[in-house]
């Protein structure tokens, strides 16, 4: 996938091929920073509240300093669309370091923290969200805060890896086999008509997409249940499925190589991904249920 032509940064618009950061950027050489991917349907932000709020919560929680008032950052993010005419689904990236200094572990002064955002096409993936994704479990041995969203993500990258190289979807983090979530989305297991999944705390990142989810059960009248499950309980699962803002609500079928529900998304599921088609102002056309008989 190619990178639109204008990005946003901390000071104007650039080209991206103009687009230069010293050697010494502490996002490079610390991970020290944070950032957001931004849901856009047919030109429009999907959850973009959520993502700035988030956005702003881990800027305080590193004590990262943002170069733009909420308001402005409201407004560069409806400017990015409009300069590169965006009318399709895609995603915006937004990255915010600490900014550029001779490198050294404590913070630097009187630095300007570092900023960009880019637009990429992101097409529905309409097939896993039909069918449903195999997964593999694995120990969650990140940071105790993923709360932040931030750009240590190397333990993310390398689960992810090893589910890639099993050829399944995702990777399903445990903590002495307590699931907490996923390396790039939100899980939660149904069973008995309800879904759990485990409490917003500091060791989980707390998704816009599965605050919607939480949303969508109270409004159909499902118990929405912050309670961990554990590795074993997924056995017992009537259904599980993910969230994130890429993957949307997509079923899980498959869990170490064992069947869930028969390899078939289940009823709870469908309901959310209705929901979040309603809620995205998804067009029939492009529904993931358009094409099912």
């Amino acid at each position: 996938m190619s990178v639109y032509d204008y990005i946003l940064t901390h000071t104007n618009f650039v080209r991206k091929d103009d687009l230069k950061y010293p050697f010494e950027e502490r996002g490079l050489q610390f991970g020290d920073g944070i950032y957001e991917v931004i849901r856009v349907y047919k030109g429009q932000y999907y959850l973009i509240e959520e993502h700035v709020e988030r956005l702003y919560r881990s800027a305080e929680a590193v004590k990262i300093d943002i170069p733009f008032t909420k308001k402005e950052m409201y407004s560069h993010l409806d400017e990015l669309l409009r300069k590169n005419s965006i009318d399709t689904d895609a995603k915006v990236y937004l990255q915010i370091t600490r900014g550029s200094a001779p490198r050294d572990h404590a913070f630097p002064s009187n630095t300007t923290a570092n900023l960009y955002a880019y637009v990429q096409d992101l097409p529905r993936k309409m097939d896993i969200m039909r069918e449903g994704v195999s997964t593999i479990t694995q120990p969650d041995v990140r940071w105790d805060w993923c709360y932040i969203k931030s750009l240590n993500l190397l333990p993310n990258v390398m689960a992810k890896q090893t589910a890639s190289e099993a050829g399944c979807f995702e990777a399903i983090l445990h903590k002495d086999g307590e699931i907490t979530e996923c390396s790039s989305s939100n899980v939660y297991l149904v069973r008995d008509g309800k879904v759990y999944t485990h409490p917003a705390k500091k060791n989980i990142l707390h998704g816009c997409v599965r605050m919607k989810v939480e949303h969508f059960c109270k409004e159909e009248a499902i118990p929405f249940i912050e309670e961990a499950f554990r590795v074993e309980d997924i056995q017992y699962a009537d259904e599980l499925f993910l969230s994130s803002s890429t993957a949307e609500v997509t079923p899980i079928t498959k869990v170490d190589g064992h069947l869930v529900n028969e390899g078939k998304p289940g009823p709870i599921t469908r309901t959310i991904q209705q929901k979040y088609e309603q809620d995205a102002k998804i067009e029939e056309a492009s529904s993931i249920f358009a094409q099912e008989v």
